[in-house]
């Protein structure tokens, strides 16, 4: 069975909470970010549709559509 999904680092580029790769990486080394309830520290952390992100008191979705690597 296939799953797709998106490593963290792009998602946070895609919705623009991050202006660069740099950036994505220093806010999620700082814990500001928490996937599904819990703070992540892990910069390509997997990602799949309908995990929730939290970021700077924002909540975002994650559509199967952005997910677009093949876990396999």
């Amino acid at each position: 069975m296939t799953k797709k999904y998106i490593e963290l680092n792009t998602f946070l580029n895609i919705k623009g909470i991050a202006t660069s790769g740099g950036n994505a990486k220093h806010i999620i080394r700082n814990e500001e970010v928490k996937v599904n309830g819990n703070v992540e520290t892990r910069n390509k952390r997997k990602l799949f549709a309908s995990d929730v992100i939290e970021y700077d008191s924002e909540t975002f979705e994650v559509l199967e559509e952005e997910c677009k690597k093949t876990l396999e």
